[in-house]
């Protein structure tokens, strides 16, 4: 699979490498650990600086987490509740439930965004919640651009290090990013077939 995105990050160079990072946030066909230690080995070889690399994959990154930021706070914490409210049990989310979100957000929402930038599937989705709970922009950049970098930074730093092998292992990193959707739906199905039973708070 490595071999069109090592063609593309070789001719395209940093542009190259913070367009999949953006590709990668908004809809991800690839896992960014693949995208980053490929960058990582090409700056190992000299074609790239290791500092541009963690720059541009960062910069990429941070566009597409910006852009579901944006999608979401457009779309509205009022308009959502509403939404709860007419298909909770579609939504698995009660009205209640969502006020206490925005209560536990305003408290812990830096610590889960900065968190949430390293985890795979969680990275792109948690811009969605700090959005539509209306976390500031400003705390939303900062504290994403401090997970972003770091991730990004530990992956080419590795690619770099390590060559090659490390960019080819790191296809096999996917079943973790599938075990983390599968455990998401999982969640999901259960919430959505106990919604009627856990009945709405008061």
């Amino acid at each position: 699979m490595d071999s069109w995105l090592t063609d593309l990050i070789e001719q395209s160079g940093y542009l190259g490498v913070g367009f999949l990072m953006f590709l990668e946030t908004v809809f991800p066909p690839i896992p960014s650990e693949v995208i980053m230690s490929l960058a990582g080995f090409q700056a190992a070889t000299g074609e790239m600086t290791l500092t541009g690399v963690i720059l541009a994959g960062t910069a990429g990154a941070m566009l597409g987490n910006t852009f579901w930021y944006l999608v979401a706070r457009a779309f509205g914490y009022e308009r959502f509740k509403k939404l709860t409210e007419r298909h909770g049990r579609l939504l698995t989310i009660h009205p209640e439930e969502l006020d206490e979100a925005h209560h536990w957000f305003d408290r812990w929402g830096a610590m889960a965004v900065g968190i949430g930038r390293i985890i795979p599937t969680a990275r792109s989705l948690i811009s969605i919640p700090a959005g539509i709970l209306q976390m500031s922009f400003s705390r939303f950049v900062f504290y994403s651009m401090i997970g972003t970098a770091a991730w990004t930074a530990l992956l080419a730093l590795a690619g770099y290090v390590l060559g090659r092998a490390y960019a080819d292992a790191a296809t096999y990193l996917n079943p973790f990013a599938t075990g983390v959707m599968v455990l998401i739906v999982g969640l999901y199905i259960y919430r959505f077939v106990t919604y009627d039973r856990r009945g709405k708070k008061s």
